[in-house]
């Protein structure tokens, strides 16, 4: 986990970090357990003090927000391969939906953002991966992939249905709505 800390310039140089002049504040990430150690010596908590959820509320003079990414990494998109497929898709017991793109194609990175909103809209209740059809052409193979993009939907292990080039977010939506409600 990654934490983000946006913080003034002395409580920086506190932390260890090397202060800026003329920098009224910076932003700072902290991860493992030695930027925990760094989080509490910036902010001014020991380290066997909770943090609270507020902390600009404990003194007007240590205004610092934390920004924690958690969520985001939770709801993204996932690269599935080969050895994970299996383990992935077909033993899940959310629907799945599976983009299947190439780094060169032009309609792929059209329609990859769509799918990473899909993705953090739908977390928890679906999981969404993308198959990179150079690097797993068995996959692609096995399921007739013959154009990219292109988006299956999986429940229960079992392919429902495709979804072929880049079509708006409203037809993914709707498909997803689908198989959500079965």
């Amino acid at each position: 986990m990654e934490l983000g800390l946006q913080m003034s310039t002395a409580a920086a140089t506190r932390a260890g970090f090397p202060a800026h002049p003329g920098v009224s504040g910076k932003r700072v990430h902290f991860s493992g357990q030695n930027g925990l150690r760094r989080l509490a010596a910036a902010t001014g908590l020991s380290s066997s003090s909770p943090p609270t959820s507020s902390m600009a509320a404990r003194s007007p003079a240590r205004r610092s927000s934390v920004i924690c990414k958690a969520r985001e990494k939770l709801d993204e998109v996932k690269v599935v391969n080969d050895s994970s497929w299996t383990r992935l898709v077909i033993e899940n017991q959310n629907p799945v939906l599976v983009e299947f793109w190439a780094p060169w194609c032009g309609p792929c990175r059209m329609i990859a953002p769509v799918i990473d909103e899909l993705a953090k809209e739908y977390g928890g209740k679906i999981s969404c991966y993308k198959v990179n059809t150079d690097d797993c052409p068995n996959i692609a193979t096995q399921y007739g992939i013959r154009s990219i993009p292109t988006v299956l939907f999986f429940k229960n292990g079992e392919k429902k249905e495709s979804v072929i080039g880049a079509v708006p977010k409203s037809t993914l939506s709707a498909t997803i709505e689908k198989y959500l409600n079965l």
